[in-house]
């Protein structure tokens, strides 16, 4: 080999020397840098853990409490709704209890003229005027009766209404005109307003 062939070949590998080494260079200040960087990531990425876990518990935190709240106030309403159904029962129980008082108080002197009139029928031999007494307590019933809305079913000639009568016999009769009607009265009905208490119990002409 000549010296010129030589010295080119040494020129040629000092070249491809120079341009590894500037390869290689850059590689490993990256390796030093990456090397470098990860102690201070690590913190980092604990730092964001932490806050994610202090975030969460505290959510949770949050929920627990208005749980509770929600808890207290349900226990709260439902002691508050089973003491009104229990006066509620209370009251429709007084009502139910004493609603007749009322009535029944309108009706005590009536039972005092009764009792007057029997002390009068053991003393006295003159029925006409027991009748006459009995005939004023029945007045003074009906007067009673009439002010709390109660009235007697008009039954007697009338024809039969089987809204307001209730045929409980028929009757063979000589007038033509008294057929299909009540031609008698076994128990009187009532009607409270405008709805029947009790039907009147009659006898029809057939």
């Amino acid at each position: 080999m000549s010296k010129s062939s030589k010295q080119s070949k040494a020129a040629e590998d000092e070249k491809e020397l120079e341009t590894q080494q500037q390869v290689d260079i850059p590689e490993a200040e990256d390796k030093i840098s990456a090397e470098g960087a990860e102690p201070n990531a690590a913190p980092a990425s604990e730092n964001v853990m932490e806050e994610a876990d202090a975030t969460d518990k505290a959510l949770v935190e949050k929920l627990q409490k208005e749980l509770e709240e929600l808890k207290d106030k349900h226990l709260r309403l439902s002691a508050e709704f089973d003491n009104y159904r229990k006066r509620t029962l209370k009251e429709k129980s007084d009502m139910l209890k004493y609603s007749a008082e009322v009535v029944l108080k309108d009706l005590l002197p009536v039972v005092d003229d009764l009792e007057r009139a029997l002390q009068a029928i053991e003393s006295t031999d003159e029925i006409t005027a027991v009748k006459e007494g009995l005939s004023l307590i029945v007045s003074k019933f009906n007067d009673f009766l009439n002010s709390k809305g109660i009235k007697e079913i008009e039954a007697m000639g009338s024809e039969l209404n089987t809204d307001l009568h209730e045929a409980v016999a028929k009757t063979p009769v000589q007038d033509e005109s008294q057929k299909g009607r009540v031609v008698d009265v076994i128990q009187k009905g009532y009607m409270l307003h405008d709805k029947v208490m009790r039907f009147s119990k009659v006898v029809v002409g057939e």
